[in-house]
């Protein structure tokens, strides 16, 4: 067991460690069991750097140099976890994803390694976290355009595998409704991966939003249409102002959590995430109370941390090999 670092604390349900190690669990963990294909703990010395075996309340920090190491070692870890659950016909890995700039150098790296033969989805289904109402699915703008000329095109997945939102549902609460059902028919999701917005939002919960809140029909907070607006022109006026966004609590119902957060503009997010309280005006923060989150950085993104969190975190250096395929 490493030793406790005097004046270092990150706020979780339980207790927090910088990474895994070799320490017996103190209960079972009934949403590792039901799907992992890890397995449970043997023993005190029965955890790896890549096997989350250790069924207790667990944030992560992972901190790397730039924007392209941080998608790297988000890729690989997204392409071990598939590995390790060794997926097939009658086993699915369920993965939720993100849209936004942060994940584009992640999608990258999934589809080279998925050219290079280390990667399949072909069992692979997927819950993508948002969609805009009001804009056709065409749109070049839209998520679904986002998804398939990004991601899906390039790999393997069957489309009927793939879900996105429809934001031109004729019922909007329907089509959420519809949408959780079947992620529960899926087996719920085993990693979802987030991005946030500078002002600690995941997914379209925008400030204020509830932390038990489930897939439904959201108003964009302003913050996040003057972001969103460099995608259309910059022209206010073409920015939807209405989304349809799985919510805080669908994703924190997932087995596993990976949350992005690059650049000096999320910096303030990523100190609100991590270094202060669980607050509904930070949605992100929620998942300080996840049994296994992982927030993944770049030195940009830590400078608002306090100069010792960032040195507990960083000592040793993560790193990661994707594991070949059995």
């Amino acid at each position: 067991r490493r030793p406790r670092r005097a004046g270092v604390y990150i706020r979780v349900l339980s207790f927090a460690l910088r990474a895994p190690v070799g320490v017996a669990p103190r209960w079972p963990c009934v949403g590792c069991a039901r799907r992992s294909s890890v397995g449970r703990a043997s023993g005190p010395a029965g955890l790896n750097f890549l096997s989350w075996k250790l069924c207790i309340t667990t944030m992560r920090l992972v901190i790397l140099d730039n924007y392209d190491l941080a998608s790297e070692w988000a890729a690989k870890y997204i392409c071990n976890r598939i590995i390790q659950f060794k997926p097939g016909q009658d086993r699915y890995f369920i993965l939720g994803l993100p849209t936004g700039s942060t994940p584009l150098g992640c999608y990258k790296k999934l589809i080279e390694y998925h050219k290079n033969g280390d990667l399949s989805f072909k069992y692979v289904k997927t819950f993508n976290m948002d969609e805009y109402v009001g804009l056709p699915r065409n749109h070049p703008e839209s998520y679904h355009s986002y998804m398939w000329n990004n991601f899906f095109k390039h790999i393997d997945i069957d489309p009927n595998n793939a879900h996105i939102l429809d934001g031109n549902a004729t019922d909007l609460q329907a089509e959420c409704d519809a949408f959780e059902k079947k992620i529960k028919e899926a087996g719920g999701i085993d990693l979802f991966v987030g991005g946030i917005g500078p002002d600690g939002h995941i997914a379209f919960n925008e400030p204020g939003s509830s932390l038990v809140s489930r897939t439904r029909l959201k108003t964009l907070a302003m913050d996040t249409i003057l972001a969103n607006a460099k995608y259309f022109d910059g022209d206010l006026s073409k920015v939807p102002t209405m989304a349809l966004t799985v919510g805080v609590g669908t994703v924190m119902d997932a087995r596993e959590v990976m949350i992005l957060i690059t650049g000096a503009h999320k910096a303030f997010a990523l100190y609100k995430a991590i270094e202060e309280g669980v607050n509904h005006m930070w949605t992100v923060s929620a998942f300080q109370q996840h049994p296994r989150t992982i927030f993944v950085c770049d030195e940009d993104a830590t400078l608002e941390l306090r100069v010792k969190t960032v040195k507990y975190f960083k000592d040793p250096p993560p790193i990661v090999q994707i594991e070949p395929k059995p």
